[in-house]
């Protein structure tokens, strides 16, 4: 146990010492300059203060409201030393966080009893404080394994999805990608754009509830079949929404607003403006890019200049405006994904796609590189 001990009287500090030396386990500090003390921290370790009232530069008042600045010795005890009986010094101290008194001239045994009962309450409170440390640190790993479970499963879920329609495996890792570059080009924080881009590839999870002969289907939908496809968003979000998990109450959110339009014309509940989650206006545009730019059984892929030019033109009518800036500026981060997750010529080959379908342009194509 370190024992700080500030007095100017040379004498008085080397006698408090001795005695600091007698006590099982304890270590004196030694200062007869309170302008030393200060130049010492935060570096300076101690678990007792011992101080005296009456020095020059400071008083031990004015010491300990200095020491208090450093939070690593606010909840340290401190005991004053002074030969005045004045009640308003005394005030003072206990105003500045003394939690004893020591009067001079100091009685070697007074003094000793009294450390032995401060080095208790020192040890119990570094104890306290040492489980606490504990306490956070496992409840940071429990906090840290519970995230990884979590991703896991929508992670699974996600695979489960694609066995029944191949096209969205890849499609899903770009639509999250995507989303987060324009999550963090709108000005979101760093933990929400990376669960919109760990949730987003979720969107389509409600597909599984769809019939595979309106799922599957290679020709334009009937009325009736489209009317059954949008079904894909409740079914997502009815898949998702009970968990207690905040990733996947984000996901179920995603899932059931990333079809509605700025313009209230979208499904399944034609909600507008901003009353649509801003996950879901975010994803909105992902997802309609990555459709846009890849072929598909039934369409050519279209080429970015040609999707940009259609998202642009949308901006207060299907999309969120803000989102549509904030997709502009992310472009380049987009493109640079795009390159990274082309689709396998062999996974795509029933489409009459190849690596070089996907045209990029030159003002796009030098930032992504």
């Amino acid at each position: 146990m370190r024992i700080l001990l500030v007095d100017d009287n040379k004498t008085n500090l080397t006698f408090l010492g001795k005695l600091v030396e007698k006590l099982t386990g304890c270590q004196p500090l030694l200062f007869d300059n309170p302008v030393d003390v200060l130049t010492a921290m935060p570096a300076l370790d101690f678990d007792i203060g011992v101080i005296d009232f009456q020095m020059p530069t400071y008083n031990g008042v004015e010491l300990l409201s200095e020491i208090r600045h450093f939070e690593k010795y606010r909840n340290k005890p401190v005991v004053f030393v002074t030969a005045d009986g004045d009640s308003a010094v005394r005030m003072a101290a206990l105003n500045a966080g003394a939690i004893d008194f020591l009067t001079k001239p100091v009685s070697p045994l007074e003094f000793q009893a009294r450390m032995r009962n401060l080095v208790a309450l020192a040890d119990a409170q570094n104890k306290l404080a040492d489980k606490a440390e504990w306490l956070r640190v496992e409840v940071e790993k429990a906090v840290f394994e519970l995230r990884a479970r979590e991703e896991e499963i929508i992670d699974r879920l996600t695979i489960a999805a694609s066995y029944k329609d191949a096209e969205t495996a890849k499609h899903t890792k770009r639509v999250g990608l995507y989303s987060e570059a324009i999550a963090r080009a709108y000005g979101l924080g760093e933990n929400l754009c990376n669960d919109i881009r760990l949730a987003s590839p979720m969107h389509d999870i409600g597909k599984v509830a769809i019939p595979d002969a309106v799922l599957l289907k290679k020709g334009k939908l009937t009325e009736q079949e489209f009317a059954t496809m949008q079904q894909h968003t409740t079914a997502g979000c009815d898949i998702l929404r009970e968990s207690n998990s905040s990733l996947l109450q984000l996901a179920a959110e995603i899932a059931r607003s990333h079809h509605e339009r700025w313009d209230g014309q979208g499904y399944p509940f034609r909600v507008a403006g901003a009353a649509i989650p801003l996950s879901g206006r975010i994803v909105a545009l992902a997802d309609n890019f990555d459709a846009l730019t890849t072929a598909r059984p039934y369409k050519p892929a279209w080429s970015v200049e040609q999707t940009v030019a259609h998202i642009k033109e949308r901006a207060g009518s299907q999309f969120d405006p803000s989102c549509v800036a904030a997709f502009e500026k992310a472009l380049p981060s987009i493109m640079k994904t795009m390159l990274e997750n082309i689709e396998h010529p062999t996974l795509v080959a029933k489409a009459d796609m190849t690596p070089s379908n996907v045209t990029i342009p030159g003002k796009y194509l030098a930032e992504a590189i």
